[in-house]
């Protein structure tokens, strides 16, 4: 199989080992918090923004189609989380299935809205798509799985 220069993951973007302790430790309660939370096993792809674990913005991820929509509520979300206190707001997307497969359109049309109200705010950003067994950053391939998550 030939891979495409276009498809492989971005390596200047994104999570890179090694990661920070204090990432590391809420990228995996992100994916433990969706394990315990959501028993359901089809469920609609939500966009969370703020700080797994403690509370934060949900917004399901098929409402918006317009890439302007997008931008806007996750600019929204993230002005409000920093007006609440949350200096480093992180960005994960809840989804059904496994982290090996490529981003789908509706990941990327995220992930294109997260960089731009990121940018726009002038926030690094922490964008990551989360299962019941872990998470991965589409844009440098970096995620970690687990068996079975438990609580610590």
């Amino acid at each position: 199989m030939t891979v495409i220069a276009a498809d492989r993951p971005h390596s200047h973007e994104g999570l890179h080992d090694p990661l920070p302790a204090p990432l590391e430790r809420l990228l995996r309660q992100a994916a433990y918090d969706h394990a315990v939370n959501d028993a359901r096993r089809l469920f609609t792809p939500q966009l969370h923004i703020g700080v797994p674990g403690r509370p934060h913005f949900v917004l399901p991820a098929d409402i918006a189609a317009d890439r302007t929509v997008r931008t806007d509520a996750i600019a929204a979300m993230l002005e409000r989380s920093r007006a609440d206190g949350v200096t480093r707001p992180l960005c994960w997307l809840v989804r059904p299935g496994g982290l090996d497969s490529w981003l789908t359109a509706l990941e990327s049309d995220w992930l294109a809205a997260a960089r731009t109200a990121y940018a726009e705010a002038d926030e690094r950003l922490v964008f990551v798509l989360v299962s019941r067994r872990g998470w991965r950053d589409p844009r440098s391939g970096l995620g970690r799985t687990w068996e079975r998550l438990r609580a610590r």
